[in-house]
């Protein structure tokens, strides 16, 4: 899969692997601080700018049904299949990080 936003950065990856639950942005910022072990702290307009990137191509949905002021996200197949074909990447540059040693 071809796609301009691939091979993903680093803030894109912690996003969708934080929408694997449904979040709201508050959350998903608070997921990625834990997840990173505090290495990676979004701000605000870091989140939102890629959760419309995200969400304009189809990678993450809001949640139907959820009211309130604060919109929930949560990845879509789309978004599922993005992260298999960066695993697959990663696992890829790793193994050759081990036969290069």
């Amino acid at each position: 899969m071809k796609h301009p936003l691939l091979p993903l950065s680093e803030t894109m990856h912690y996003i969708l692997l934080a929408l694997k639950q449904p979040l709201h942005g508050y959350a998903i910022m608070q997921t990625v601080e834990q997840m990173s072990e505090g290495t990676v702290i979004l701000a605000a307009g870091t989140l939102y700018g890629a959760i419309e990137n995200l969400s304009k191509h189809g990678w993450i949905a809001p949640v139907p049904g959820e009211t309130g002021r604060r919109k929930v996200y949560r990845i879509t197949a789309d978004g599922e299949r993005v992260l298999a074909i960066e695993r697959r990447r990663l696992a890829h540059l790793l193994a050759l990080y081990e036969t290069r040693d």
